[in-house]
């Protein structure tokens, strides 16, 4: 039995006819009918009988009928429960985000939503594979994830939103010759010592560009996925690096030039299960977000 199936009932017992049923619930008889049969399928004892050209309750029909006013009333008090939980400003968020982003995002985004009023935000790191991060969904309200912007789109499982298409710049160590060069191409920087992620991570697939770019194979010698880390092993003369123009904390041994010949972009978006958006709190930091990725990207507007 379901919920509309009872109401069926009870309307029958109150209005004594199933085509005065059908009037005030706006379908056909004959689909009344069927709801009453589907019910009476779940039932061992007659819920119905015949008076007549009528169809009536009997006496186990008018007591699943008042059972089913019970059933409605807390149906109702479930129902504006969960509204009241969704319209909350002030519940619970979680927000999972790839190391560079969340070094980027997570102090603006407390900063933004401090106060009593405001959601109580549930940090987390998430540093993995591309392919992983609609997973991640699962168990956080809020994903940031990463992708290059040709790489095939989220699955349709999952809700995203583009926050930043952030420049991947060539990082290298202060004093170094390329450093003098405003724009530095792949033939340019193909016979350097790279440092990239491990494999998988989105950044492989430009490292893989500037190559074929270059038409010969980089010498990889380091697999350092924490940007913090590169720029320290940058600094200190370990080879260059891809590194991101906003969300990558400056260091002050190395120098970012941009890379023209390949296509070095990478966006950031944000993934979320469709329903986890009922919530007002949720929709709170979804909105802020777009705020936070506003003001890193005006960071370098105003820098330059």
């Amino acid at each position: 039995m379901d919920e509309r199936q009872l109401r069926i009932l009870r309307e029958l017992g109150d209005l004594g006819s199933v085509s005065a049923v059908a009037e005030a619930l706006h379908v056909t008889p004959s689909a009344i009918s069927q709801q009453l049969r589907l019910l009476q399928r779940a039932i061992p004892v007659p819920l119905t009988e015949r008076a007549g050209r009528r169809v009536v309750l009997t006496d186990a029909g008018h007591a699943l009928a008042a059972a089913a006013i019970e059933v409605e009333s807390a149906l109702a008090r479930a129902r504006h429960a969960v509204a009241d939980f969704a319209e909350q400003p002030a519940g619970v968020v979680s927000v999972a985000a790839f190391h560079s982003a969340a070094s980027a995002f997570f102090p603006l985004l407390l900063h933004g939503l401090s106060g009593p009023d405001h959601p109580r935000l549930a940090l987390a790191d998430e540093d993995v594979a591309q392919d992983r991060f609609p997973a991640l969904t699962r168990d956080h309200d809020l994903v940031l994830a990463h992708r290059l912007d040709h790489a095939p789109p989220w699955p349709r499982t999952v809700t995203s939103a583009t926050l930043l298409r952030e420049p991947l710049d060539v990082a290298l160590p202060v004093g170094h010759p390329l450093a003098a060069e405003p724009v530095l191409s792949p033939r340019d920087v193909a016979d350097q010592p790279w440092i990239t992620v491990h494999d998988g991570f989105p950044l492989m697939a430009t490292i893989e560009a500037i190559a074929a770019s270059a038409d010969r194979a980089l010498d990889i010698v380091h697999r350092i996925n924490e940007f913090t880390v590169v720029a320290e092993v940058v600094a200190a003369g370990g080879g260059v690096a891809l590194m991101p123009r906003w969300t990558a904390r400056p260091h002050p041994g190395i120098v970012l030039r941009p890379l023209s010949g390949v296509h070095a972009r990478r966006r950031i978006d944000v993934l979320h299960r469709p329903e986890r958006t009922a919530r007002k709190a949720v929709r709170t930091v979804l909105a802020e977000l777009r705020t936070t990725a506003a003001r890193i990207q005006g960071r370098d507007t105003s820098e330059t």
